[in-house]
């Protein structure tokens, strides 16, 4: 809902407000973002309009008529440098005369029945009509108009906002910065929490708190980059899952991004995001405009989780489209850990077979399927079958596929190409490098310049020809290496700063095309694993590769990170072999399937070598989910915590450390859980996870979180059976004669001796239960037996709370 008194302008969701006015000046005040505040008339505001009366000593006064305004001390929706504003700014230009200083005040506003389309870039939209707020500002001195749009989703509690520089001047200028959000808060001390990482270790948490000075969270990576996710949080001290104040913050764009918080003179906090104006610069010429990403806020009074559940929950409704947008994803068998290059037709009809014996939906031809590609250095471009390997083509390996009852899938890297590849032989130019000088590379591979169109052009037909070969259901589109050398020769010297953005534009023209083109397949999103997991990737494929890394203990860790501003539909996880190709770390086969599971589920290993044991595993690990599918992915997920309940601190921080939890989660934590719960609350799945056995700690309690209160609860786990070989040579305390750890003799019994796990069953009300589950008593070297759970190092339980039909406190 928006509203405007005068010149205040008030945008609501059910639980926030958004508040800004024009100041006298013609600057825009921010007065509040937080929780929901009720405002009747123009004079209300004046409650949350802060009080300047004397010029301020070593600042820089506005103008001559307003000495009690410095903007260094003013919270502002929108600045730049110049006139005595010093902090981070909103927008930066290069006037024809070479000034820098820019002047923007209030011009006029208007409420727009729908959203407006940003020119070449993606963003958030409604099924129904929405307003909008378009506030218009004007530069004093020279022919600029700056848009600033506001939109409120209402359900979710997500404010949206995005800008645009018109040019109205008969003199082409330099854009150095336009950034796509700026707030303002009256105070420092907050926790700015980060997701950065690198390859095979995304999205690991990191809090700083913001004193003084400025911190960036940025990429300059050409993509968003797993080294800094562009989703961000800030916190009020105190903050933690279940209660206190915060704000997420993330960017619909897939490259280079840019959120900077800075702590000014005056001890109030800014904060900016959108594209990273480091490297870039545009020019923008009369008549022409540039737009901003759209930047996605959001804010929680009850702590971490819910801000979590309401950007999820925009998420899927509003980035998420087209045919697969809240639709169930298959559970696919991928090629790569089981072949990686050294694929055929026979091979992988072999892994097909074996794929849909334990009830895989679909099969994944990755890697290697094309032109000579062996291995890494050649072919990329060049996206014709290699017929010695698929003899009957993409056709033919669909066919025998979809004749097993299964979809086909294929790997791609359409932005890619090889030196050694005749793609590159015909056309050197459409690689991106600086001329005369020597290109730095990645993974033997250069970047296709997508700033030319015919570049562009080639991979929409390139691509349109293999996808309608043959039946394809599915396609995992990578790109696996970031940007070095960014040039193109199809732009002058002086305008080599628009590259990296205009690269993104064009990846996003292909992007658009091809999933219009081909409705049916499910894209997914691969940069070397999660080196481009944002917003902007998902308004085209609805999921994404969350990490090269398949390690469950990783991937925990990991896919935790995701979850604090994603939903789990859409990233992915794979059950791979051990020891994992990875961190060469061997995990149980039931803990790589239950982190694997709460989430978008996949195989990634070679089901022709596996162990009948381990393949009876996977095909009730496959039925259990199918079972429960719709609510692991479209189900509220929420991280280890307690209920609402029992959100005081002092309680929080004891269950956190009984368990062995970092207060925040962060990196370093011994055990992890996760509850999701179907929406109508009649269906929840819970996961513990440890990483190290603590010796003589037997207690252990589960926390369920969302259930409903009053209804009653059957409450159970998965019945498990133990291979007695991983007791060692303790065997020998039970058997009646001796027998040699690892001996013929110890596998034998193996076989045939399974000792009975713990059973969890039990029933209770969704209020009882979320104050915690207190489980039967671990292992802890003074005996075992069918009431002891046998939890080594990274095991992990499952737990299934079904609702018992017509029964109801009173």
């Amino acid at each position: 809902m928006i509203k405007v008194f005068g010149k205040t302008f008030l945008l609501s969701t059910d639980n926030s407000s958004y508040l800004f006015r024009i100041l006298p000046t013609g600057q825009a005040e921010h007065l509040h973002y937080g929780s929901k505040i009720t405002i009747d008339k123009e004079e209300d505001a004046l409650i949350l309009t802060e009080k300047h009366v004397f010029e301020p000593g070593n600042a820089i006064v506005y103008d001559r008529d307003h000495k009690e305004y410095s903007l260094e001390d003013m919270r502002l929706e929108m600045s730049g440098y110049g006139k005595g504003d010093i902090r981070e700014p909103f927008v930066e230009i290069t006037h024809a005369d070479g000034n820098r200083s820019c002047d923007f005040v209030y011009d006029s506003y208007e409420i727009r029945k729908n959203k407006h389309a940003l020119t070449g870039l993606p963003s958030s939209y409604a099924d129904t009509e929405m307003e909008e707020l378009k506030v218009v500002f004007k530069e004093k001195d020279y022919g600029l108009k700056l848009e600033l749009y506001y939109a409120a989703f209402e359900k979710e509690n997500v404010i949206t906002r995005s800008s645009r520089l018109i040019n109205e001047s008969e003199e082409t200028v330099k854009v150095e910065r336009l950034m796509s959000a700026q707030i303002a808060f009256d105070t420092s001390g907050y926790t700015l929490t980060t997701f950065n990482g690198a390859w095979a270790r995304e999205m690991h948490r990191n809090d700083v708190k913001l004193s003084a000075g400025r911190y960036v969270n940025a990429s300059a990576t050409g993509t968003s980059s797993s080294r800094s996710n562009p989703f961000v949080m800030l916190s009020r001290p105190g903050c933690r899952e279940v209660s206190g104040y915060c704000y997420g913050m993330n960017l619909i764009y897939s490259g280079n991004h840019y959120e900077a918080f800075e702590v000014g003179a005056y001890g109030k906090l800014r904060a900016v995001t959108g594209i990273n104006p480091a490297f870039f610069d545009w020019e923008l010429a009369p008549g022409a405009s540039f737009d901003s990403p759209e930047a996605v806020l959001t804010y929680s009074n009850m702590g971490y989780g819910l801000l979590s559940r309401q950007m999820s929950d925009f998420v899927n409704d509003h980035i998420v489209r087209g045919k697969w947008r809240r639709k169930e994803r298959p559970v696919l068998l991928n090629s790569w850990e089981a072949s990686y290059f050294d694929i055929n037709e026979n091979k992988l009809l072999r892994l097909a077979r074996a794929g849909k014996e334990v009830g895989i939906e679909l099969f994944v031809m990755d890697d290697g399927w094309f032109g000579e590609r062996n291995d890494d250095s050649s072919s990329l471009g060049d996206w014709e079958v290699n017929a010695k390997k698929l003899p009957h083509g993409l056709k033919g390996i669909c066919d025998s596929v979809n004749a097993l009852g299964m979809d086909f899938g294929i790997w791609v890297e359409p932005e890619m190409v090889s030196e050694n590849s005749e793609l590159y032989r015909a056309h050197p130019d459409w690689a991106m490098a600086v001329p005369g000088r020597y290109q730095s590379e990645g993974r033997n591979q250069k970047i296709l310049d997508l700033t030319r169109t015919e570049v562009q052009d080639y991979i929409i037909e390139a691509m349109t020809k293999v996808f309608s070969s043959a039946n394809i259901s599915y396609v995992k589109w990578d790109m696996n290496r970031i940007f070095s050398d960014v040039y193109s020769s199809a732009l002058p010297a002086d305008r080599q700063g628009e590259v990296a953005h205009r690269y993104v534009l064009g990846l996003y023209r292909c992007m658009k095309t091809l999933t219009e083109r081909f409705p049916e397949i499910l894209f997914e999103g691969c940069a070397a694993g999660g080196n481009r997991f944002d917003l902007g990737i998902l308004c085209y494929f609805p999921q994404i590769w969350a990490s090269d890394d398949t390690d469950a203990v990783c991937r925990s860790e990991i896919q935790n990170g995701y979850s604090y501003g994603y939903p789990q539909s859409v990233y992915t996880a794979h059950v791979s072999a051990v020891p994992n190709h990875q961190t060469l770390r061997i995990t149980p086969l039931q803990t790589r399937f239950s982190v694997a599971s709460f989430a978008v589920l996949g195989y990634e290993c070679n089901l022709c070598d596996m162990k009948k044991d381990d393949l009876e595993q996977i095909k009730a690990q496959i039925t259990l989910y199918k079972s429960l599918r719709k609510t692991f992915q479209y189900g509220t997920l929420y991280r280890a915590g307690l209920s609402s309940d029992m959100a005081d601190a002092a309680m929080e921080g004891m269950y956190y450390a009984s368990n062995g939890v970092s207060a925040y989660g962060s990196a370093g934590y011994n055990s992890i859980s996760w509850t999701v719960v179907s929406p109508d609350k009649k269906c929840a799945i819970g996961m513990m996870m440890q990483k190290l056995v603590q010796p003589n700690v037997q207690f252990s309690v589960y926390y369920p979180c969302g259930l409903d209160k009053e209804t009653r609860y059957h409450f159970y786990n998965r019945a498990l059976k133990i291979n007695v070989r991983e007791f060692g040579d303790l065997v020998n305390t039970i058997a009646p004669i001796h027998i040699r750890q690892d001996s013929g003799l110890h596998y034998l019994l193996s076989k045939f001796v399974k000792l009975d796990g713990e059973t969890e069953d039990l029933e209770g009300y969704g209020n009882t239960l979320m104050e915690g589950v207190h489980l039967h008593p671990a292992y802890g070297g003074t005996g075992f037996s069918d009431q002891v759970r046998h939890y080594s190092d990274f095991g992990s339980r499952m737990y299934f709370m079904e609702a018992i039909e017509h029964e109801k406190s009173n």
